[in-house]
């Protein structure tokens, strides 16, 4: 298999080089469904429909959102890659579907049918600990679990915030027991309890028990640091550079959808979101940055994550990263 960062330009190459009588048909000609791996009232279904609202006034189309949670982003994924359909598309984050290129000897997908169209934010991730344990940096927590070997427990979102966090874990020799979890939403809570004592999630699952006093994010992994929460550094900022991932989010369709469509519903979407303080607000507000590109741009984002991850897979000795 091409490396990712050629595979996914590749596509988005072919997708803008079609021709004919299809890149002339006015899109939407009917409804389109945007595909979300995240159920109601999350963050990424939060932006989605205030995105849909705006296309669907702009195209005179309904754009309706589709929520397909489960199997770890699988489920919708599958729908939309059972559709074959340019009026079907992925909206949600690229590691949603990048794990499952390492978690598994044969991918359950491929890549080359997943064009990426337009990025929209980066959604921010935390490293927290239960405010009762005392540590005030990662320093500190580096420190105690030396001191401490198999005495701590860590928990972590599926996804990049696992690969992240127990490849940190691994790659530093610290001795430190993973506890999984259904719904990781209830990891917050456990973390204040002290339960778990450390926990890589989204900062908008860990904000509530920040706000609350009852846990500490003792950094974020975005390169920047969140709107929402400026006090708290970024990892580079806190001394662990590898601690730094940016989980690219956004729009995608299938390969053969029409020469000039990516572009075009990429620049509404900018447009949309550039002038509209409310889904701007909202970002800010779900531990979001409003990070807007075009298709090009946001395969070499796409395809950037990718390699972070394929490292952190290798690290950990997940089977499918042995792969050449």
């Amino acid at each position: 298999m091409l490396p990712l960062v050629a595979a996914m330009i590749v596509v988005v190459a072919a997708a803008t080089a079609i021709s004919g009588a299809l890149a002339q048909q006015t899109y939407p000609s009917r409804t389109v469904r945007l595909v979300l791996p995240f159920g109601a009232a999350s963050a990424t279904d939060t932006t989605a429909r205030l995105l849909a609202d705006r296309l669907s006034t702009r195209w005179g189309k309904p754009v309706v959102v589709e929520n397909r949670p489960g199997g770890d982003g699988l489920v919708a994924l599958n729908a939309f890659l059972g559709a074959h359909d340019d009026h079907t598309l992925f909206f949600g984050p690229a590691s949603t579907f990048l794990v499952h290129l390492y978690d598994e000897e044969k991918p359950p997908y491929d890549p080359h049918d997943v064009l990426p169209i337009a990025q929209i934010y980066v959604t921010v991730l935390a490293i927290s600990v239960p405010a009762s344990l005392n540590v005030g940096t990662m320093d500190d927590l580096i420190a105690l679990a030396r001191a401490q070997p198999g005495k701590l427990n860590a928990a972590a979102a599926t996804g990049n915030s696992d690969f992240l966090i127990f490849g940190f874990i691994k790659s530093m020799g610290l001795q430190i027991a993973k506890v999984p979890y259904r719904d990781i939403m209830q990891a917050p809570n456990d973390l204040a309890e002290d339960r778990i004592q450390i926990l890589s999630s989204s900062l908008a699952a860990a904000q509530p028990m920040m706000r609350a006093g009852r846990i500490k994010v003792l950094l974020v992994t975005s390169k920047q640091r969140a709107l929402g929460a400026p006090e708290l550094p970024t990892a580079a900022e806190a001394g662990y550079p590898a601690l730094t991932m940016e989980t690219a989010g956004g729009l995608f369709g299938p390969p053969q959808m029409p020469q000039s469509l990516p572009e075009s519903i990429a620049g509404e979407l900018r447009d949309i979101a550039q002038h509209d303080p409310v889904i701007a607000q909202r970002l800010v507000d779900t531990g979001q940055i409003m990070t807007l590109r075009g298709p090009a741009e946001f395969a070499r984002s796409v395809a950037e994550q990718n390699d972070q991850l394929a490292a952190l897979a290798k690290i950990i000795g997940l089977k499918g990263a042995q792969s050449p």
